[in-house]
């Protein structure tokens, strides 16, 4: 099998971890690192022994694909250059600022016959993987995305940078479109939303409540789903989950709690979750989402299956993320306070709209 060549361009955080992984892939030959930063570039590419390049124009014709993980910003001209000249991409997510954009890099990369792959890294994590199997027809999600400030992916809110991850596995598992969107936000650190959540309806009754920060004490990652026969939780950060199912007595409605004994009560008290909802848990081996993501792309170009989440995939959790914004820019802060409680120097960004 001849190995894809690939180029990573850009030599931040996530671009790094890409060209180290990458490199070690027997289906990969790792060409380039590009970056305008030299200092950046030269230290990636020594890392990952392979060449350092300034400019992704001064490559084109030494490999077939690119991972890019520049700033968002970036995203949809940089992308749509690529996509032009050929290119397979996997753009780190999200796909890119606006639903405009997002449109325009999808349409280029069907018109080209190409690869268009977006780095929603959650979806190759091992606990979601565990439960999916066991979710059928979700009416409710609840989702938390919690963490400290890393003072990266400074250009885009927490919806666009943290929250989207959610809205995406929220958009993998429910075949029906939104029709509501309520959502409030709050800047805190800089000129974009650094903490939001949203309630989303869907046209089949579902209902989703999510939430992002970047602002919070502890760190957590965590995923709540109730479906027609099961309740799944997932914990995305210490790749564990579990699944509870009523048991047939449960859904037969033959559990009458009014007419058990205090006998009965005290058993079914101590045996809850292994008789009447047996609980399963899951601890499923340790994989490297972002290899696997790289080996899912790579086989996708020499098979031609589309990969695990495509651009369109990658457009509509944007779409839905710019709805969520326009929303929050909506709401106002309501308080009987001479002050708001958490008031900072960005604060009246979405605390008044017309500010």
């Amino acid at each position: 099998m001849t190995p894809l060549r690939l180029a990573v361009v850009g030599a931040g955080y996530l671009g790094r971890f890409h060209a180290r992984l990458a490199a070690a892939l027997d289906s990969i030959e790792l060409v380039a690192v590009v970056d305008p930063d030299r200092a950046a570039r030269e230290a990636v590419a020594a890392e990952a022994g392979c060449a350092a390049i300034a400019h992704h124009r001064d490559l084109l014709d030494r490999v077939d694909a690119i991972v890019l993980a520049a700033p968002t910003p970036l995203h949809h001209a940089i992308g749509c250059e690529l996509l032009q000249a050929g290119k397979h991409l996997l753009i780190e997510k999200p796909l890119a600022l606006t639903l405009r954009q997002c449109d325009e890099l999808v349409d280029v990369a069907r018109r080209h016959s190409l690869v268009l792959q977006v780095g929603h890294v959650e979806r190759f994590n091992p606990a979601l993987a565990a439960v999916a199997p066991h979710i059928e027809s979700p009416r409710y999600f609840e989702a938390a995305r919690l963490g400290q400030h890393t003072f990266r992916s400074t250009d885009v809110g927490v919806v666009l940078d943290l929250m989207i991850h959610d809205l995406d596995i929220i958009l993998s598992f429910v075949d029906s479109p939104v029709t509501r969107v309520d959502a409030i936000g709050q800047c805190v650190l800089g000129e974009t939303e650094d903490m939001a959540t949203a309630h989303l309806r869907f046209a089949n009754g579902c209902c989703a409540n999510v939430t992002a920060s970047r602002i919070s004490v502890e760190a957590s990652r965590q995923m709540r789903i109730w479906s027609a026969s099961s309740y799944a939780e997932v914990d995305f950060a210490k790749h564990t989950a579990r699944v509870v199912r009523p048991s047939a007595a449960v859904r037969a409605g033959k559990i009458d709690l009014a007419a058990i004994d205090g006998a009965e009560r005290e058993h079914f008290k101590q045996h809850l979750f292994d008789e009447l909802l047996p609980c399963q848990s899951f601890d499923p081996a340790p994989v490297n989402a972002i290899e696997e993501e790289l080996k899912d792309f790579a086989e996708c170009i020499r098979t031609g299956r589309p990969p695990q989440v495509d651009g369109r995939q990658g457009r509509d959790a944007v779409a839905l993320a710019e709805w969520i914004t326009e929303s929050m820019q909506k709401q106002r802060w309501q308080s009987a306070a001479p002050a708001a409680l958490l008031q900072g120097p960005h604060w009246t960004r979405v605390h008044n709209p017309a500010a």
